[in-house]
């Protein structure tokens, strides 16, 4: 017997993008559901492959062969690696020590949510360059740095109609002043330019009217499926705790798992309450 899912490499301006789909899928004319799946910091999409399969096989049924997986390693990651030691936090160690962590990272996680806007454009001319399918919805998934990155596209990027950010946070200045704390770095430049600063009180999830029941609300009818464990010291639920709880979505759905005994982990269970939600999008 066959495998049961199916990989198509593409090239998207440069941009390699691996697309899992089901097997049955490969003939059907039914409009298609794309998903977007980001791997963590210092990761890459190998990272992410059994979630994208786990959350094919759980939502596979006979009328349901519309449903594709798309992972892209992140800026600086994976096939696009440049620099590994710009991946590292703050370190005392000057071998491991990252000193420009706080920028990195934060443009390494908002230059993947415009690589998902760009290839939302593009991937639909590379995978159905006769028109063969549509692609009806988009949405987006992470782990980590993956799930910062799925905070900011859910913010900016309004084709996206469902999020679930796995242990990611959409408040990075709480984020990264802990961080900075924990690493014994001052909250300041050069270490927190006064530009990036700027730029994130500007642009940031957390900077936008989340709390609001009008158009200038993002977050406004999105899906949102927010993961955590409760014991994660990397990316600490209480940083962006008061975001989660205020998040309005309207007539969306907003759900919170946060896994008690959970360190800064993809578990299982996670993964099930992913492919659960991701079910509840597609027969929606």
């Amino acid at each position: 017997m066959s495998a049961p899912i199916v990989l198509v490499r593409l090239f998207v301006g440069g941009i390699p993008v691996e697309i899992y789909s089901h097997s049955a899928a490969a003939d059907s004319s039914l409009p298609v559901n794309a998903l977007f799946l980001l791997h963590g910091r210092t990761e890459s999409t190998k990272s992410v492959v059994d979630i994208a399969k786990s959350i094919l096989i759980a939502n596979y049924g006979p009328a349901g062969a519309h449903k594709k997986r798309d992972l892209i390693d992140h800026r600086n990651h994976g096939t696009r690696l440049v620099d590994a030691l710009r991946n590292q936090r703050w370190d005392q160690d000057p071998a491991k020590n990252n000193a420009q962590h706080a920028v990195d990272m934060y443009t390494i996680q908002t230059g993947t949510a415009h690589d998902v806007t760009f290839l939302i454009d593009h991937i639909p001319s590379c995978l159905y360059p006769s028109g063969e399918r549509e692609i009806l919805e988009w949405g987006i998934a992470g782990f980590s740095l993956g799930g910062h990155s799925t905070w900011i596209a859910l913010a900016r990027e309004p084709r996206i109609q469902l999020a679930i950010p796995i242990a990611g946070c959409p408040d990075y200045t709480k984020l990264i002043s802990q961080r900075a704390e924990d690493s014994r770095v001052p909250f300041a430049p050069p270490y927190y330019p006064s530009q990036l600063k700027a730029y994130v009180d500007a642009y940031d999830p957390a900077s936008f009217p989340f709390r609001a029941k009008d158009a200038s609300n993002p977050f406004l009818g999105k899906r949102i499926l927010v993961l955590a464990g409760g014991k994660d010291t990397v990316v600490p639920y209480i940083a962006g705790k008061e975001f989660v709880e205020a998040l309005e979505v309207g007539a969306g759905v907003k759900k919170v798992v946060v896994e008690e005994n959970a360190v800064h982990e993809s578990t299982p269970t996670m993964v099930q309450e992913a492919a659960l939600f991701v079910s509840e999008w597609l027969t929606s």
